[in-house]
């Protein structure tokens, strides 16, 4: 289905109020991708672009720059995380599992969601068998947690126009890649519909540091101009904001203090939330249902 046949057009300002519990006015999410890079392929993203130029295999420079922050960096995040108690939402590739046990057994003690992100970390268009690819991914997930995955997030936010039916058909209930709104909306597909959580391409450290090159302080400030508007949007009816991090971009020793006063700002507030991607689930659900 093309997206307008899976949803239409809804004018926010027009739509009944939603309520989070508590008199709450913004449920946060963290998010926190962790990827598998294989050194046999060309390196999905590069820091350094090779003296030559082109796309050299094997591409030692850049897959040690991401492999950095699953050694390192993931680490100062989590530190951080702790120290705010906040369960964050693990974003990741079912061969990461694997890869990196001491990162999804941390994850699985502090009660974290994990969240299907595709098998490997590359295009869902380039997948060759996609039905294969998430079942494979929602098998490592069991594995690791106990439990099967409510939620998927596309590597690159990527679907083909089949991803939405896949996933219901799978057994997800949430989808984050349809970055088009501040409320959970809910998508058609040719079986049971499935709901996508907002997510965000702009409060995303990628898009911030590697596309747009900006000094590590944009990633807080930029954060806390969109946590103010959402905010203030959110006095009559309650808003979602996703925070995205990736342990080799933000877990950068020169980066890291920012994540942290993120945190340390938004605490001051005590009515905003943190919830995983599945609690701002099961509350929409709930609070559509009463509608």
């Amino acid at each position: 289905m093309k997206p307008l046949e899976r949803i239409s057009y809804s004018a926010i300002a027009e739509r009944p109020a939603l309520k989070l519990p508590g008199g709450a006015r913004l449920a946060v999410w963290v998010i926190v991708n962790v990827e598998e890079w294989d050194i046999d392929q060309t390196m999905p993203r590069t820091v350094l672009t090779p003296p030559a130029g082109g796309s050299p295999m094997p591409d030692i420079p850049n897959w040690c720059w991401h492999e950095y922050g699953n050694r390192v960096g993931f680490w100062r995040m989590l530190e951080v995380l702790d120290e705010h108690e906040i369960r964050a939402v693990l974003a990741v590739n079912g061969t990461a599992i694997n890869a990196y046990k001491p990162i999804a057994k941390a994850a699985v003690e502090r009660q974290w969601e994990f969240i299907g992100h595709g098998y490997t970390q590359r295009n869902m268009q380039k997948v060759e068998n996609e039905r294969d690819d998430v079942a494979r991914t929602s098998a490592a997930i069991r594995e690791a947690t106990g439990k099967a995955p409510r939620g998927w997030l596309g590597p690159g936010l990527t679907e083909t126009w089949n991803t939405p039916d896949l996933l219901a058909e799978a057994g997800y209930d949430y989808v984050a890649d349809w970055v088009l709104d501040d409320q959970p909306v809910v998508l058609k597909t040719r079986g049971k519909p499935i709901v996508n959580i907002p997510y965000t391409q702009e409060c995303n450290d990628v898009a911030m540091m590697l596309i747009q090159h900006h000094p590590a302080r944009e990633y807080f400030q930029r954060a806390m101009d969109q946590f103010e508007q959402l905010y203030h949007d959110a006095r009559d009816s309650a808003r979602v904001m996703a925070l995205v991090v990736h342990p080799y971009i933000m877990g950068a020793p020169h980066r890291l203090k920012y994540f942290r006063m993120i945190f340390e700002r938004i605490r001051e507030r005590s009515d905003v939330v943190f919830w995983t991607g599945e609690q701002i689930l099961d509350w929409y659900l709930k609070e559509r249902a009463l509608r």
